[in-house]
């Protein structure tokens, strides 16, 4: 039996209903927060600022439920004390909550920046930088949020390998833009914002890359934080 299978036998048998309901909670909000980014992409297309202000209007809704989770894990430590997997459980979701609070902001601060750009002469960009790393942040958190879902290990590691072309095309569209900007001049003001939401966009694949290293952490109980490729490789084939 794979540690995989071994850890889905152990949440079916063994893990109480306070835990499967944290982990149930966890799910929603990453749902929450996909919506969240899904939605400010979608002003951005548009330069939709009642769209984007949706968005920003949302933040808060996120903000409570991760306040909601960290005192629900605490108060599950405190009472249970658990061991082990059980343990690993419980401090993944603590951290995977907290990567996507933060996702959660950065969503919003993209929203912000099309509530700017709006107001800002037509960008020579298109915003098309922006757009192409936006599907690709978005398609890492799906990945993610999927992965934990399943505790797939191979999803999960596929997610931290996507990281590194995301920072690749960032430091390319950054390069794109600025050249925006010395053509231009007056150009200036809206394509900073746009590297602003880009930015946000980059940090966004960044929280999605550590959710995906909490699913390995959570199912094989291996620290693949950092880079450290040869583990990854070895979860893959653990799993």
């Amino acid at each position: 039996m794979s540690n995989n299978e071994h850890y889905q036998d152990h949440i079916s048998g063994k893990f109480n209903s306070e835990l499967e309901s944290l982990r149930n909670q966890l799910l929603a909000m990453g749902g929450l927060v996909e919506q969240q980014l899904v939605g400010s992409l979608e002003a951005l297309q548009k330069i939709d600022t009642g769209d984007a202000e949706t968005v920003i209007d949302r933040d808060a809704e996120v903000n409570r439920i991760e306040m909601s989770i960290d005192q629900e894990c605490a108060a599950i430590i405190a009472r249970r004390q658990p061991t082990a997997s059980d343990l690993r459980l419980v401090l993944a979701i603590t951290k995977a909550n907290t990567d996507l609070e933060r996702i959660g902001d950065e969503a919003a601060k993209v929203a912000k920046q099309v509530l700017r750009i709006s107001d800002d002469a037509e960008s020579p960009s298109k915003l098309i930088e922006v757009r192409h790393i936006g599907e690709h942040v978005a398609a890492m958190l799906r990945g993610a949020l999927d992965a934990f879902a399943r505790m797939d290990v191979s999803q999960a590691v596929e997610v931290v390998k996507r990281d590194a072309e995301v920072d690749r095309e960032y430091g390319s569209a950054v390069r794109s833009l600025v050249t925006f900007m010395v053509e231009d001049p007056k150009c200036v003001g809206v394509i900073l914002n746009e590297i602003l939401a880009l930015r946000s966009l980059e940090r966004v694949g960044d929280h999605a890359c550590n959710i995906a290293e909490h699913v390995v952490y959570l199912v094989e109980g291996l620290d693949v934080r950092h880079g450290r490729l040869d583990e990854l490789r070895e979860a893959i084939s653990a799993s």
